[in-house]
C-alpha cells in the first residue's frame, strides 16, 4: 500500500503531539502533586532525580567528549545539595553545590568551561528550590501547589493562545514559535487562577499574591526562552527523548527552574526555612 500523502502526515503531526503531551501529563502531574503532599525523603528524591536526569541533559547538550566525568562530579554535587537542604542545612548545601560547580569546571574542555560548569547550578536549583519551599510544614504543600498551578497554567494557555491567535513573535531568533499574545494569555491565566485560590483558600493578600503570580509567570516564561537559546547555541531541537511529546526533562521543567528558585527566595527572604511557604503565600 502507498504512503499516506505527506501533507496529510504533516496535518496529523499537532494532534498526535498533543495527546502525547496530555499523556505524558496525566503520569507526571498526579506524581508531582503526590510527593509534594508525602513530603520528606520522598519528596526530595523526587526532585533529586529530575536534577541528575537534568544534568545529565545539560552535560549531553554541551560538553560533547569527555561528559562522564563532569556528569559524575555533579551528580555528586547535587545528592549532597539537596541531601543537605533536606535536612535543614541549605547553606552547607549551596557551598557543596559551589564546590562542584567549580569541580565540573576543572573537568571540562576549556573552550565550553563557562557553559558545561553551568549546568550544576542549574540543574542544582531545580532540585533545591522545591526542597526549601517543602520545609514548611504548614504551607509547604500549599506553596508547591500554587507554584505548579502557576507555571503549568502559563505555559498550558500561553501554548494554546499562542497557536490560536498568532501575532508578533516573542523573540524569533530564540524561540520562533512564541507569541506576543501567548505570553499576555499565559501570564493572564496565571493571574486569574490565583485569584481563584486565594478566594477559595481566604488567603489575604490579594493584590500582593496576583502581582507575585505575574512575577513567577514572567520567570517560567523567561526560563522557557533560556531552554530554547541553549538548544539553539548547540544545534539541539530537544534536549532528549525521555518524555513522550515533551522531549526532555529540561524542556518540560524549564519554566519550573526559573520560578521556582524565585519563589524560594521570596519565601526564604519572608519566612526562613522553616516558613518559606508562609513567606511565599502569606502576605
Amino acid at each position: 500500500m502507498a504512503d499516506a500523502d505527506p501533507a496529510a502526515r504533516r496535518e496529523l503531526r499537532p494532534s498526535n503531539e498533543l495527546a502525547l503531551r496530555v499523556g505524558s501529563a496525566l503520569v507526571l502531574i498526579p506524581l508531582a502533586i503526590g510527593t509534594a503532599y508525602v513530603g520528606g525523603w520522598p519528596f526530595a528524591v523526587f526532585w533529586g532525580v529530575a536534577a541528575i536526569g537534568v544534568l545529565w541533559e545539560w552535560t549531553t547538550l554541551v560538553t560533547g567528549a569527555g561528559r562522564r566525568s563532569v556528569l559524575a562530579v555533579g551528580a555528586a554535587a547535587l545528592v549532597l545539595a539537596i541531601g543537605l537542604t533536606a535536612t535543614y542545612h541549605l547553606l552547607a548545601g549551596v557551598v557543596a553545590l559551589a564546590l562542584g560547580t567549580f569541580a565540573a569546571a576543572a573537568l571540562a574542555p576549556a573552550e565550553r568551561r563557562i557553559w558545561v560548569a553551568g549546568g550544576v547550578p542549574y540543574a542544582g536549583a531545580l532540585g533545591m528550590a522545591p526542597v526549601v519551599l517543602r520545609s514548611d510544614g504548614e504551607h509547604g504543600f500549599l506553596a508547591m501547589v500554587f507554584l505548579f498551578a502557576i507555571v503549568w497554567a502559563t505555559d498550558i494557555v500561553a501554548y494554546f493562545v499562542g497557536r490560536s491567535l498568532g501575532g508578533p513573535k516573542l523573540l524569533p531568533r530564540v524561540s520562533p514559535k512564541k507569541t506576543w499574545s501567548g505570553a499576555f494569555g499565559g501570564t493572564l491565566a496565571a493571574m486569574v487562577l490565583t485569584i481563584a485560590i486565594a478566594r477559595t483558600l481566604s488567603l489575604s493578600g490579594l493584590l500582593a499574591l496576583t502581582l507575585l503570580a505575574v512575577l513567577l509567570s514572567v520567570f517560567a516564561q523567561i526560563g522557557d526562552l533560556f531552554e530554547s537559546f541553549l538548544k539553539r547555541k548547540f544545534g539541539a531541537k530537544d534536549s532528549s527523548q525521555l518524555i513522550p511529546g515533551h522531549g526532555g526533562l529540561m524542556d518540560r521543567l524549564d519554566g519550573f527552574v526559573s520560578a521556582a528558585v524565585l519563589a524560594a527566595l521570596i519565601g526564604l527572604t519572608r519566612g526562613g526555612l522553616e516558613a518559606s511557604g508562609r513567606g511565599l503565600l502569606v502576605w
